[in-house]
């Protein structure tokens, strides 16, 4: 059934070609099969190198591997990511593998651009890695091997633009790899769970598409993490980013807005995209905030029909699964993920020069 299934999904794929380009699309897609990605291996090497650099952040403490952390499927390892040094964060930063396939980025749901978007808002956010794009151009320049990097990618010199063109080529390199699903090598449990997942537990109602997942915005009910609000630099975080979003009365929110800071709708109150089910195995804690720990306590939370939210979506109910039912719904989950992408082909294992070494405590230097 998974081989049938693969075969007839990768052909869809291949076929209308735009299956991963438009949510309206994948909508009416089943599950399926990633198609391949072509990418230009010098800018993706370059894009490698620059990934894991602390020198593109403010004070050389934090790169984008900090929060996306290799080991742990290129998310976060913490139920709330790190936060620029002497910030925190309110979120917990998703998986990039994949990334390059997806319209809609953001937990929120608020960019719907392209990943060089992406790219330039978590470089400079000041919650984030707070750079300037202008010093991080002159930083890169200075280096003798990003000089030679950026011209063997046909870049020519280092640039703040060239950097938001060589990330995201990188990205295209994060692909799953000898996915069970995809090889149509379920487990017996697996296949069980593949037909509660399309069927008695209507996963694939939002979870659909070769991504596993309809790249929209649903309320369901995930319970607020309240570290956010009581640990002060988090919650600092999480000022600064509603104020910029311009959101009324933040001072006073409780709360994670999700997608209505983009529609300033109260009925999008708590509402966040759908997160791909790709490389799960991987990811833990799960949820936006962190706040479920485990595949049990996920499968666990939607069989409760979710959380209690005035917002809370329709389309959740009680499952009624049984212990059974639930450890096949967790092996099919499960098959979803493939080899880990922690050799040195997908992470930059060399060292980088000192010359710009972190400050320990930013918050202490005087002038």
């Amino acid at each position: 059934m998974g081989v049938q299934l693969s075969k007839r999904y990768g052909l869809l794929a291949v076929v209308l070609g735009v299956v991963l380009a438009a949510p309206s699309v994948m909508m009416a897609a089943d599950i399926g099969p990633l198609p391949a990605l072509k990418y230009d291996r010098a800018k993706a090497e370059l894009g490698k190198r620059l990934f894991f650099d602390m020198r593109l952040s403010g004070d050389a403490g934090i790169a984008c591997s900090t929060c996306h952390v290799p080991e742990n499927g290129f998310a976060s390892a913490t139920a709330l990511s790190p936060g620029y040094p002497g910030s925190g964060h309110f979120r917990n930063a998703p998986t990039v593998i994949n990334a390059a396939y997806k319209s809609v980025w953001m937990h929120d749901a608020r960019l719907g651009t392209n990943l060089n978007d992406v790219t330039r808002e978590m470089i400079t956010e000041d919650y984030i890695m707070n750079m300037d794009m202008r010093i991080m151009q002159e930083r890169l320049k200075q280096d003798p091997v990003y000089v030679r990097m950026f011209k063997d990618a046909g870049y020519g010199e280092p640039s703040n633009g060239k950097v938001r063109k060589a990330i995201p080529e990188y990205l295209k390199s994060l692909t799953s790899r000898n996915v069970p699903f995809d090889q149509g090598t379920l487990s017996a449990a697996a296949k069980r769970g593949m037909k509660l997942f399309t069927g008695k537990a209507g996963c694939v109602q939002c979870h659909n598409g070769p991504l596993f997942t309809d790249q929209k915005a649903h309320n369901t009910g995930v319970p607020e993490n309240l570290d956010v609000f009581l640990d002060p630099m988090n919650h600092q975080a999480f000022l600064a980013f509603a104020m910029f979003q311009g959101i009324e009365n933040y001072m006073n929110l409780k709360r994670d807005p999700g997608y209505y800071n983009v529609t300033m709708d109260s009925a999008d109150m708590g509402k966040f995209a759908t997160p791909t089910l790709r490389e799960l195995k991987y990811t833990a804690p799960y949820m936006h905030n962190g706040m479920l720990k485990s595949l049990d306590e996920v499968v666990e939370f939607y069989n409760n029909g979710g959380g209690q939210d005035s917002n809370k979506s329709p389309l959740l109910k009680p499952l009624g699964l049984n212990g059974r039912e639930k450890g096949d719904l967790v092996a099919f989950l499960l098959s979803l993920s493939g080899d880990p992408l922690t050799g040195a082909e997908h992470v930059w294992k060399e060292p980088y020069p000192e010359e710009y070494e972190a400050i320990a405590n930013w918050q202490k230097v005087r002038n």
